[in-house]
């Protein structure tokens, strides 16, 4: 079937995400090898957590360091001068725990990237 699909996906789990000594979920790469509707040989890396799905707060995370919306200095992350976090787990959870400097970093992400920013209760 290799030559018959449209699109084909390399998967690889790059690391374990802890919490403590438990495993919560991976962090992951997905390649994609080949595709006949778009560009192929484009890579993205995020987290798959347990019992939640891909983590869209680590979206966040990487994408606010990616434009220089977030400031990571070592393990701590700072949003406009303000320390969300050491360690990318407590900022996400930071994240989790103030979903209006979620949606804040969101827009400004958007905005960055040229994507349409969603509105209020969508």
């Amino acid at each position: 079937l290799k030559f018959y699909a449209s699109v084909r996906l390399d998967m690889r789990r790059i690391e374990s995400i802890k919490q403590g000594d438990q495993v919560v979920g991976n962090r992951t790469r997905a390649t994609v090898k080949k595709n006949k509707v778009a560009a192929p040989f484009r890579t993205a890396e995020f987290d798959i957590m347990y019992n939640e799905g891909i983590s869209t707060v680590g979206d966040l995370l990487d994408l606010g360091v990616t434009y220089d919306i977030l400031v990571k200095r070592g393990a701590y992350y700072r949003y406009n001068d303000e320390p969300i976090g050491q360690g990318r787990e407590s900022s996400k959870e930071y994240l989790r725990q103030n979903p209006a400097v979620a949606a804040e970093i969101d827009a400004l992400i958007r905005e960055k990237a040229g994507l349409p920013v969603r509105q209020a209760g969508a």
